[in-house]
């Protein structure tokens, strides 16, 4: 192993957690003054007046009207959580396959007991009658009575 020249002088060594904490410490500044500028500016150009008018709710250019709450089932509300389940099991599928070579068979069983885990919540959910949409005389039934 060849010794260094005695005339070369190395960089001196720094921890490379200072430079990173000072870049973000730097960033997070510049960022929360942008912020408070730009909500000063427009507290400042934005005009003041209020009015009945402007105080009433709005949504969608209907008067608000009895109660918010849904009486019913709201079968749109479960698409949008399966979705976001099964979108994200995906996101953990593909991220596996692109590298499964490199995870082994460690990894291997870990997707699988993944995937399995899904498919028992997938299961649990049929059966307690999540992905039942129509109107079932049985659900009927329990609505009236209670």
């Amino acid at each position: 192993m060849p010794l260094p020249d005695a005339g070369t002088v190395s960089p001196p060594v720094t921890p490379a957690g200072v430079e990173g904490f000072v870049s973000f410490a730097l960033y997070s500044v510049i960022a929360v003054s942008l912020i408070l500028l730009l909500m000063f500016l427009a507290w400042f150009l934005g005009q003041r007046t209020t009015s009945a008018e402007k105080n009433a709710p709005y949504e969608s250019a209907v008067d608000p009207i009895g109660d918010a709450r849904l009486s019913g089932p709201v079968p749109f509300y479960l698409v949008a959580i399966f979705f976001i389940i099964f979108d994200l099991e995906a996101v953990f599928i593909v991220s596996w396959a692109v590298a499964y070579d490199l995870l082994g068979w460690n990894g291997f069983w870990q997707i699988s007991f993944f995937i399995v885990n899904l498919f028992l919540g997938l299961v649990y959910l049929w059966k307690m009658g999540a992905l039942d949409w129509g109107v079932h005389p049985d659900r009927q039934r329990r609505r009236r009575s209670s």
